[in-house]
């Protein structure tokens, strides 16, 4: 899918912050993205895969925000990350009216309820803290069209499998994507558990 397939709100973001081509990786996984496919994808640094996720997210969601549950969650290693990927959409979609929010170990927890319950369409998270907040209630995953998992070689760690892996459990029709550099163990058992029918596209 060329970005010229895209829509005109998103092509036009992504022409305005210098990006008007997609990458080799990007080529590939767009349009599997756009067609409602369970996916990995694994491919280097530089590959584009945080954009991959951004322009296939904004694109599913129409540019456009809608009720108050969230459509999107996105998992990241740490606050770090979340806060990074969280001004990168925020870069692209700032003329869009999409709520975008981060939730971590470091903010309170009812603070994090408070402004999920206001209102959002993006959630991206650590796995520790939104398996919290899923089992306080604190956020509605019923809404719930995208769970993707941005450079998921931090899976390697048990616990943070384990936070991640009890989500799916809860949720209907979802599409699954899950980007790393790498294959290893824990993307081969996501197979088993959620994704038995998942497309790989791997660059080297």
């Amino acid at each position: 899918m060329a970005f010229k397939k895209l829509l005109p709100q998103l092509k036009e973001a992504l022409e305005r912050i210098g990006i008007t081509s997609p990458t080799k990786f990007q080529k590939e996984v767009l349009p599997k993205i756009k067609g409602g496919a369970n996916l990995f994808g694994i491919a280097p640094e530089g590959a584009g895969k945080t954009a991959a996720i951004i322009i296939g997210t904004l694109q599913k969601l129409e540019c456009s925000a809608f009720e108050e549950a969230p459509r999107a969650l996105i998992f990241v290693k740490d606050k770090a990350a979340a806060l990074e990927l969280e001004e990168e959409f925020k870069r692209i979609a700032y003329r869009m009216d999409l709520r975008i929010y981060s939730v971590y170990e470091e903010l309170h927890i009812e603070t994090q309820r408070s402004e999920i319950f206001a209102g959002t369409d993006i959630v991206i998270a650590t796995p520790k803290r939104l398996n919290k907040l899923f089992y306080l209630n604190g956020i509605n995953l019923g809404k719930l069209k995208m769970l993707i998992v941005d450079e998921a070689d931090f899976l390697a760690n048990a616990k943070a499998f384990s936070d991640l892996a009890r989500i799916p459990e809860s949720l209907d029709r979802c599409q699954y994507l899950i980007f790393s550099a790498k294959t290893h163990k824990r993307i081969e058992r996501m197979r088993e558990l959620f994704m038995a029918n998942a497309q790989i596209i791997e660059h080297k």
